[in-house]
């Protein structure tokens, strides 16, 4: 075997490892193998939330050294069919290509993948204390709709008045509870007391 041989098996063994990583991910393919290397710290992965490694991205995994393989092996490829470099000087050069893809690949990861804002917080989906307005009356007794913001973006729900009386359309009200789908809820200005006078 010649140094160009190992360097294509490099780049070949690098580029399909990226390929089936990148299918595979796209196709939802969650039976192949995880690799992951965790640095610092002794928490489990599920305690993320809980003062954990929640968003972070380990240098080492196997997008950066599938990326290491791939460039590696192709800067070691082209030096040795096209230069007349010594092999070690090859070497050097080749695994500073290799560690500069799989920094790319680290960086785009890190940025632009995963984001530490991004974490899901249960407490943000709270039903309880949501402040909405009804868009479908409550009849007394009945069923109606509010819809309210939360995350960022715009929500309905089947509501209930909580003291089982009608409340109009356009009625700003609060959720006091959230039971199988059904927001029950309080008229706002009953809750701050501002329509008692």
């Amino acid at each position: 075997m010649t140094w160009s041989d190992f360097y294509l098996i490099c780049f070949a063994a690098g580029f399909f490892l990226s390929l089936v990583s990148v299918l595979g991910a796209g196709l939802h393919l969650s039976h192949l193998p995880h690799l992951h290397f965790d640095h610092g710290g002794d928490l489990p992965h599920g305690d993320a939330g809980h003062g954990g490694h929640g968003g972070e991205v380990s240098p080492i995994n196997f997008g950066t050294i599938t990326a290491f393989l791939a460039w590696f092996g192709g800067a070691g490829y082209l030096l040795t069919r096209h230069s007349s470099l010594w092999f070690v000087l090859v070497l050097a050069i080749s695994g500073v290509c290799g560690l500069a893809g799989a920094t790319l690949v680290f960086l785009f990861l890190a940025k632009v993948l995963v984001k530490k804002d991004e974490n899901l917080d249960p407490a943000d989906y709270e039903m309880v204390g949501v402040l909405g307005r009804i868009t479908s009356v409550i009849r007394a007794g009945g069923t109606g709709e509010i819809v309210f913001t939360q995350g960022g973006t715009r929500h309905c729900a089947g509501a209930r008045s909580e003291d089982a009386t009608a409340i109009p359309k356009g009625t700003e009200v609060i959720v006091t509870r959230y039971e199988k789908g059904i927001a029950y809820v309080r008229r706002w200005d009953e809750m701050t007391g501002s329509g008692l006078e």
